[in-house]
């Protein structure tokens, strides 16, 4: 956080925030929602998973808005990544999901907290300003018990087969979820097409998947792909 102007004799202190969320509209209404407090200020915005990482490492804020569903990567991965990257930036979910399965993976990966898309724009602000000063916030009705007591009773009995992916099949998974082509794939990412059928064919393995029909339904399952959007 950096001072900011004086206020009644006194300076505030900046909150710098990066914004990713894929729709457009949303996205406006956030920077404006922002934008409208003193002490917060949005210092950049990513419309894919693929991109926050590089932003977030360029302009490394003090907080990042993160939709849990993004294209390319969901805030999980891209969690993980910001957390390498620029470890003083805290993350914060934005999500339409009260299922404590997400809630659980965001906090594991490393999200300072979670907030509802159905909450207030008031309860955001706080959200923000709470994990900028370093505290965890949970949006009601989440809360530490329930984040504690579904992570005690979910803990696996086997191997996440998602874990074994690399980063590039994490994403290769994403994109071909979403029904991009080899092509399409190799040019968002910059590697060949036949690169693209590599890493497929590899992650397919890895997650004892048969064919696209079965990546989709795994995709939708993981929480990478939502039916409704």
């Amino acid at each position: 956080m950096s001072a900011g102007e004086p206020v009644g004799g006194r300076a505030i202190k900046t909150i710098s925030v990066v914004l990713a969320e894929d729709h457009h509209v949303v996205r406006q209404g956030l920077r404006a929602l922002l934008g409208a407090e003193p002490d917060l200020e949005v210092v950049g915005e990513a419309a894919s998973g693929l991109d926050v990482g590089d932003l977030v490492e360029r302009v490394k804020p003090d907080v990042l808005v993160v939709d849990f569903v993004m294209p390319g990567l969901n805030a999980p991965d891209i969690i993980r990544r910001v957390v390498r990257v620029s470890p003083r930036t805290r993350a914060l979910v934005l999500s339409m999901h009260a299922n404590p399965a997400y809630v659980v993976e965001a906090i594991q990966s490393g999200a300072a907290g979670y907030v509802l898309k159905g909450s207030s724009a008031a309860e955001l602000v706080r959200a923000i300003r709470a994990v900028a000063e370093g505290s965890r916030h949970l949006s009601p009705p989440l809360s530490e018990e329930m984040v504690e007591a579904y992570a005690q009773r979910a803990v696996p009995t086997g191997l996440d087969l998602y874990r074994t992916l690399t980063q590039r099949e994490r994403e290769v998974l994403h994109l071909a979820a979403e029904g991009q082509t080899s092509g399409q794939i190799g040019t968002r990412l910059n590697i060949s097409p036949r690169t693209v059928e590599v890493h497929r064919a590899n992650l397919l393995r890895k997650l004892r998947l048969r064919g696209q029909s079965d990546l989709v339904r795994y995709a939708v399952g993981r929480g990478i792909l939502t039916v409704d959007g």
